[in-house]
Parts: C-alpha cells; sequence; structure tokens
C-alpha cells in the first residue's frame, strides 16, 4: 500500500447548474450558499442573522429552487425506488392541537401516498439526497463550507392543512420553499435555557408558543432562515399545496460541544503531569462548603474557591485543543454525505481506470505509472482528516459513505507518519495541483511522495490535473 493501510474505527453558476466542475470545493460551496441567500451577501447574513434572527427572502420568482424537486419527480421516486415508511417518509397530520404519524409498513407506494396526500395528511421525505441527486449535489456542496453535517428533509402539505406542532429544532434551518405558499408563524424561545438549545423540543400547544413574531407566507423561490431554538409552525393556504426542503446544519456543533471534547482531556493530562492536581483537598472543606454552607463567608471558604479558580485556569495549560478539533471533525468525516462528481471529475480519478474481460473470466487492467511531475489535488477541501490516534497518523475519509447516515462505520487509512507531510501538504496547497517534484518536502523522497500520492489516488481521495 505504499504507506498506507486500509482499516476501520470502532466506534456556469451555482443558479445555472447544481453540479459544476469544480474549480476549488470552498468556492462552489460559497457559490451555493450565495445563491440560496441572494440578494443578502453571505458577509450580511453572518454578521446581522446568523444565530441571531430570521430573515425572509422574497424573490417573485416560482423557478428559483425548481430544479430540486418537482411532484412528478416524487412520484417517479415512489414508483421505481423501495421507499419505506418510517426510514424515508412520514405520513403526518396536525388536528384540533394532536399531531398524529400514519405511516403504514414496508413500502410507501405512489397509490399509498398519494391517498393519504388527498386525505389531508403530510408527506415528509426524512433524508431526500438518498432519492433526488440535486438535493445530495446542495447538502455534499454546502457541508464544504461549514465543515459539518449538512442535512435535508422534504415536506409536502396539501392545502388548508397542518403537519406539525409548533415546536423548536437543535439545528440552523434553511427554508425553500418550491412549489405552492405556506404561511409560517415564528415565536421567540420562551426562555433563556431554550436559546440555540442542543436537543429539539417536545411538541407544544398554541398556549405555550404564545404571540409570534413573524408571520409570513412564502411562495416559490422564497427563503426562510431562523435559528435553533426558534419554534416555529407552518400551515398552507387555500387552495394552496406546499412543497419545501429544509436544509439543516451546525447541529452539535457548539463550544458546548466542543469544550466536551477538551475539558476531561486537559483535566486528565493535568492530573498525570501535574502534582499540584493530586494534592489533598483542605481539611475541613465539609465544613464550610457545600450547598449547606454556599451563604457562609468565612476566610477558609474564600481561599477554597481562589484555589479553585487557580485551577480552572491552570487547566487550560493542559487543554489539547487540537486534538479535540480533530475529534470533532473526524465526526464530520463519518457524518459527512459522499461528493457528487462531475463528468469532468470522474475521469480525472481512479473510477476510470480502464479493465478488459477476456472470455475465460480473466480481468485484465493496465498498471498506471505515474511520474514524478504527474499532478494531483485532493477529490475536496475536507475529504480527509489527519488524527493522531493511538500512537498512529490516521487519514480519516468520507468519499466511500453511504447517502443512508450512518449506514457504515468510520473509515480510515494508518499512514506512515514519516509521509505525513504529503497529506499536510496537499491540504495546505488546495486547490492548487501539485506534483511530487513540486511539493519538495526534504523529509520525503520523491520516490516515497510519488508512491503515497499514487496510493492516495487509489483510495479515490485525489484527482488528477488531466484526464487519463
Amino acid at each position: 500500500m505504499n504507506g498506507l493501510k486500509a482499516g476501520q474505527s470502532r466506534k456556469r453558476k451555482a443558479s445555472e447548474s447544481l453540479e459544476k466542475p469544480s474549480d476549488g470545493s470552498i468556492n462552489h460551496a460559497l457559490e451555493m450558499l450565495q445563491w440560496i441567500l441572494s440578494p443578502v451577501t453571505i458577509e450580511d447574513f453572518l454578521g446581522m442573522y446568523w444565530e441571531k434572527k430570521a430573515l425572509v427572502v422574497n424573490r417573485k420568482n416560482p423557478l428559483y429552487f425548481k430544479k430540486l424537486v418537482s411532484l412528478k419527480a416524487i412520484d417517479e421516486v415512489l414508483r421505481k425506488d423501495a421507499v419505506l415508511f418510517t426510514e424515508n417518509v412520514d405520513i403526518t397530520s396536525y388536528t384540533h392541537g394532536e399531531r398524529k404519524t400514519l405511516n403504514g409498513t414496508g413500502r410507501a407506494t405512489a397509490t399509498s401516498v398519494w391517498e393519504s396526500y388527498k386525505e389531508g395528511c403530510s408527506v415528509r421525505f426524512l433524508n431526500p439526497q438518498i432519492f433526488f441527486k440535486e438535493i445530495h449535489t446542495l447538502d455534499a456542496t454546502l457541508q464544504e463550507y461549514f465543515e459539518c453535517m449538512v442535512g435535508s428533509n422534504m415536506y409536502l402539505t396539501p392545502a388548508n392543512s397542518q403537519g406539525f406542532a409548533p415546536h423548536y429544532d437543535d439545528i440552523e434551518a434553511f427554508i425553500l420553499q418550491v412549489e405552492g405558499k405556506k404561511r409560517w408563524r415564528l415565536y421567540e424561545p420562551r426562555n433563556p435555557e431554550e436559546y440555540l438549545p442542543r436537543v429539539s423540543s417536545r411538541n407544544f400547544t398554541q398556549e405555550e408558543a404564545g404571540e409570534p413574531f413573524m408571520d409570513v407566507v412564502l411562495e416559490p423561490g422564497d427563503l426562510l432562515y431562523f435559528p435553533r431554538g426558534t419554534i416555529h409552525q407552518a400551515h398552507t393556504v387555500e387552495d394552496h399545496h406546499s412543497l419545501h426542503l429544509t436544509i439543516s446544519t451546525y447541529q452539535k456543533y457548539s463550544w458546548a460541544d466542543f469544550l466536551e471534547r477538551v475539558v476531561p482531556a486537559a483535566l486528565s493530562i493535568a492530573i498525570e503531569s501535574d502534582p499540584e492536581f493530586r494534592r489533598g483537598l483542605p481539611l475541613g472543606l465539609a465544613s464550610y462548603a457545600g450547598v449547606s454552607h454556599s451563604d457562609q463567608k468565612c476566610k477558609k471558604r474564600e481561599e477554597f474557591l481562589q484555589k479553585s479558580q487557580e485551577f480552572f485556569g491552570k487547566l487550560f495549560k493542559y487543554a489539547p485543543l487540537d486534538d479535540a478539533v480533530d475529534q470533532m471533525q473526524k465526526q464530520f468525516q463519518h457524518d459527512a454525505l459522499p461528493p457528487v462528481l462531475t463528468a469532468s471529475e470522474k475521469m480525472k480519478t481512479v473510477s476510470s481506470f480502464p479493465h478488459q474481460f477476456r472470455e475465460n473470466g480473466d480481468v485484465m487492467s493496465t498498471v498506471k505509472r505515474f511520474s514524478a511531475d504527474t499532478r494531483f489535488r485532493l477529490l475536496r477541501k475536507n475529504i480527509f482528516r489527519i488524527v493522531m490516534e493511538e500512537e498512529t497518523v490516521r487519514l480519516y475519509y468520507h468519499v466511500n459513505n453511504s447517502k443512508i447516515y450512518h449506514e457504515y462505520e468510520s473509515v480510515f487509512l494508518e499512514v506512515d507518519s514519516e509521509l505525513a507531510p504529503v497529506a499536510e501538504k496537499l491540504l495546505h496547497a488546495y486547490p492548487q495541483f501539485l506534483s511530487a517534484t513540486e511539493m519538495n518536502i526534504p523529509e520525503v523522497s520523491r520516490k516515497d511522495c510519488l508512491s503515497m500520492l499514487t496510493s492516495l489516488w487509489e483510495h479515490e481521495l485525489l484527482m488528477l490535473e488531466k484526464p487519463l
């Protein structure tokens, strides 16, 4: 494997086409996000709305999101693919303040889904990226920018009906109105504890939700964004159905999630490295500390509080911040959707490697020999993450992930530490193409550098500058 060993962990513009030859996945992701937000700029969005307040964009352009999905496309999927109740589709209703899930069992056939729809039920696709390539492309492109999981749900609601009770979610939500009209009512979090929550809420009654701060009707081509913790409910208007796509991101990607990884690791290192953390607690501590002594004021208690504060400050010195980020990005590699390659990109990857089949059953392939001047680059900016783990260097990657969330265990390549600088150089140089000669890594010979590049290419992590 030339330095690599396979293994598994335990545990035109975006508006013109969603499939664009890659000139850098981050640039493409920025174009995609700008297409979603336009005419609001990404800079204004991040400064004024992101995690702060809701945004509505009215476009008066009914075809804006039309390429993503349609009723006809949904019907085709229901007829030709194995769409399953509960796993892929939910049939729901919300009447008289009560939400119900009315799923059948087994396959959700076109006939059963459309009959439920005609009876006033809503249809929710839980993982539309499995069946609709344009949605897969949208999610896989945006995840390059957000550097964490980007997911989607799709909702089809008949006229004059509602599928869900008021509630809030634990994700940043982008509502893309594809067809029809839908009235959205948004409510402020009920208390500070529900601001930017880390888990979704239960269903609320109308009285618990209170009065909305926003009441808006989305029409085809419109966008609605709101931060996690925003209580919301939606209802179709009279004589208009609704088809919308919810793009979600930043689930469990907060400072809290980062610190949950850092603090225990820092404490473990501090305990091992610093005898001060192993010293005994003060004698008599129970006499002046604890809930029953919380209002007590004495010198020993003040000294205890001061010493505790010093320990928290000292703990930062031992905090493995980079390791914690790597662990979060390792999780992203498990969560991420596989990239969608254009035809021109496929011609530059190992997937275009030719094979011939003889009548006797032999499979013949021409061994591809690259030269030191053959130029490569990463398939995507975030296609792998270098992680120091169990005294080895591992490259966790997502190129072979399923479109079904966590269908497979996370996968990594184990890299000889002497060759890890080749992977680092590719990361830092992206989107530039580099050859073994151009890398010029003093501690790695040109031959070993080319061997490493070839191995990464064989694992579908790199693309060539020119097609085979």
